[in-house]
């Protein structure tokens, strides 16, 4: 199964292409420029209706980057929500400020520099999503931390889950990070064998793990 099928994604973005803005698509060519190309249409597609679906009003990103994700959720919690970003790098939170600030999306954000785990366990109260997207060994930690943060009817949502190369386009690709990979896998076993969660993974792109608390 080819995972990161580039025409199906080229037929979603030429379907959208109509409602595209600038904003975004600039931010899609430096996603391109980094090697992550189309950085993941299908993906914050569909971010944003899983976050309207639920009535989402409170948002924390575990690793937010220069706020690609933080896009699509501030497009659904809207101006009075609540979107927590977290980054260690103090020069994607410019980037992020400046995106989001541009689209007229940065109102409900609040911007962590630091180690993302430590900004969700230093902030209060429970979240109607905890997305993950720290791309490295800190999975199954991403998913402790977030599992009691999260209210009954909230979700769980976890990037490229599915295996440690990113945009690979191919499933059989040599793994080159098989310690990520194992890491991955141990974050996916302990959402699907927890009994509060209904979970599944969508195999767009790299994967992403949508799990909903029930209890």
């Amino acid at each position: 199964m080819d995972i990161t099928n580039r025409a199906v994604e080229d037929y979603i973005r030429g379907l959208l292409q109509r409602h595209d803005e600038p904003v975004l698509l600039e931010m899609e060519t430096e996603g391109t420029e980094r090697g992550f190309p189309i950085v993941g249409r299908m993906v914050g597609v569909v971010l944003e209706i899983l976050a309207r679906g639920i009535g989402a009003r409170r948002v924390f990103e575990l690793g937010s980057g220069y706020g690609y994700s933080g896009y699509w959720f501030s497009r659904a919690i809207g101006p009075s929500g609540e979107l927590h970003l977290t980054d260690g790098d103090p020069e994607n939170e410019r980037k992020a400020l400046e995106y989001l600030g541009r689209a007229g999306l940065a109102k409900p954000v609040q911007f962590h520099v630091g180690e993302a785990i430590q900004s969700l366990q230093s902030t209060d109260g429970a979240f109607d999503i905890v997305y993950n997207d720290i791309d490295k060994d800190g999975y199954p930690a991403a998913w402790r931390a977030a599992r009691d943060r999260i209210r009954p009817g909230g979700l769980f949502i976890s990037d490229n889950t599915l295996w440690s190369g990113r945009v690979t386009g191919s499933a059989d690709a040599p793994d080159e990070r098989p310690a990520l990979t194992a890491a991955i896998h141990e974050m996916n076993q302990a959402v699907a064998a927890d009994r509060e969660y209904l979970s599944t993974i969508l195999p767009i792109r790299d994967g992403v793990t949508i799990a909903l608390r029930s209890g």
